[in-house]
């Protein structure tokens, strides 16, 4: 059973989600917090799995939240809800530990694969996040390593980067797993990267993030 702290400051919101996450056979919501600061409380206090975290809240935030939930215990996964998909907050807080992101615009299947996907070690993007993170690399920026890739490789990135398994991406751009494989070590070797961790770290970078903001 997948142990889940569920933040979100709206009554309403956190009753919905509550019950729709509760009717999944795989989880159990064993507590929810209102603000960041109840939120960091009750990881302290609770032994959660899965934290999912609105990231706009009064109070220190979702952020900060996250960052001093991950500093207390960086094996508790967060999946992070905003309505924001672009702009500096994704990048932050990935490059914080946060394994999973969402938009509010997603769906509840999405935020329950979203959930178990992290549960596995693996990273979640919502596509919106994916597809931002992959063209603030891939343009504006001519020195970007990410400049050198085609079209089909730069699919592939953004694919990576939400997380899809080489099935998943093989099924998704409709070409065989040795294919995506192929694109796989390809663009490895253009961007110079050794696995999934060092290309996301690759792609933050040439996000152009404002180290101070995190």
């Amino acid at each position: 059973m997948i142990r889940i702290l569920l933040v979100d400051d709206h009554v309403l919101v956190r009753t919905g989600l509550e019950a729709l996450l509760n009717a999944a056979e795989d989880i159990s919501v064993v507590s929810v917090a209102q603000s960041g600061e109840e939120a960091v409380n009750q990881v302290i206090a609770l032994s959660v799995d899965v934290v999912l975290m609105d990231i706009n809240m009064p109070g220190i935030g979702g952020v900060e939240a996250c960052r001093r939930i991950l500093k207390h215990d960086p094996q508790v996964k967060i999946v992070a809800i905003s309505v924001h998909n672009g702009g500096p907050i994704p990048q932050q807080l990935l490059k914080l530990g946060v394994m999973g992101f969402i938009s509010k615009g997603s769906s509840v299947d999405e935020m329950i694969l979203a959930i178990r996907r992290v549960m596995t070690g693996r990273r979640y993007l919502c596509t919106e996040v994916a597809n931002n993170l992959a063209l603030q690399g891939l343009s504006g920026n001519a020195d970007s390593p990410f400049a050198k890739l085609s079209q089909r490789e730069a699919e592939v990135v953004t694919l990576i980067l939400q997380g899809k398994t080489i099935q998943e991406m093989a099924n998704m751009l409709i070409i065989s797993d040795k294919t995506v494989n192929t694109y796989r070590y390809r663009l490895y070797e253009k961007l110079q990267v050794k696995n999934d961790v060092e290309l996301t770290i690759l792609a933050i970078k040439f996000s152009h993030i404002d180290e101070g903001l995190i």
